[in-house]
């Protein structure tokens, strides 16, 4: 019995893609919590060595090579910071946080070059545009997201993301040129639709419309260097967001689970490039949201 679960645990690892999506995102939901099933392959150690069972514990060689094959690298140290680096924080800051200046000190505390931000409700902006001016004079908000930078921001504007089944006004999108010492970047802030978990599975349709809309602006990127920034509702294994992880370099070292803040299941708080490298993720302390912010260094290739 122990061997049979690691076999298709380690099948679950390594195949994930094949496992439909359809009924209920079935395959994306497993891929949103597939790191955990890390976890079980440890309890199912521990029952092995219980019961002294040789076959079990051989079988679970299998899906702790798989797991070790999708996510171990992650957890190796990062390496020395660049003179190329840029440090980018990314935060959903909740549109019902009570200590907006309290969550602008906290991002700013990172010493980041560049901090996007989403839900950002119009009442609350000029709190962040206090607290953030001196060390971020630039910055850009359209709608409910928002970017604000050490480096002057050009050609900013509004990303249409906005999925058909939506008819009310809604901006979550938003493109600036970022010009660093290091070269220009278009930076792109995003807060895709949220995701639910229900008995029939996981809502997920206008997510994956919203990231194929989002990778079409990408892909029409002129310049070539790119940097997106945002609460894209999805980990980089959720195959919803693979237009966007299919384009785009994601992080090569750390977990960051950045939801929800309270118990940390997922990161679905995104740091991405194009031509440049996503190094180490960490997440920050709270704030007063309900998602932890997540720190990246970006090397501009």
């Amino acid at each position: 019995m122990l061997a049979a679960l690691a076999t298709c645990i380690a099948l679950l690892l390594a195949f994930h893609r094949v496992v439909p999506n359809s009924p209920g995102h079935m395959g994306s939901l497993l891929e949103t919590f597939l790191p955990w099933l890390g976890l079980v392959v440890v309890v199912l150690l521990e029952v092995a060595l219980l019961r002294r069972s040789p076959t079990a514990l051989v079988a679970l060689l299998l899906p702790a090579a798989a797991w070790t094959y999708q996510f171990g690298g992650l957890l190796l140290p990062a390496g020395e910071p660049g003179a190329h680096d840029l440090l980018v924080v990314q935060h959903n800051v909740s549109d019902v946080n009570r200590d907006p200046a309290g969550t602008a000190r906290a991002l700013a505390a990172a010493k980041p070059d560049l901090i996007a931000v989403e839900e950002l409700e119009h009442p609350v902006v000029p709190v962040y545009e206090k607290t953030l001016g001196q060390d971020f004079p630039y910055h850009e908000v359209q709608g409910t997201v928002g970017l604000w930078s050490k480096y002057p921001l050009t050609g900013a504007g509004v990303v249409d993301i906005k999925p058909p089944e939506i008819t009310e006004p809604w901006r979550r999108g938003l493109r600036a040129v970022v010009h660093t010492p290091h070269g220009e970047a278009a930076v792109y802030v995003a807060h895709l639709p949220s995701v639910r978990i229900r008995p029939s599975g996981l809502t997920s349709g206008m997510r994956d419309e919203s990231a194929r809309l989002l990778d079409e602006a990408v892909a029409a990127e002129k310049l070539d260097r790119v940097i997106l920034l945002g609460d894209l509702n999805g980990t980089v294994d959720d195959r919803g967001l693979a237009p966007l992880t299919g384009r785009l370099n994601v992080a090569e070292r750390g977990l960051a689970f950045s939801f929800p803040a309270a118990f940390p299941l997922a990161r679905i708080d995104q740091v991405m490039a194009r031509s440049a490298t996503v190094g180490r993720i960490r997440t920050l302390p709270a704030t007063g949201s309900d998602h932890l912010p997540v720190a990246a260094r970006i090397t501009l290739n």
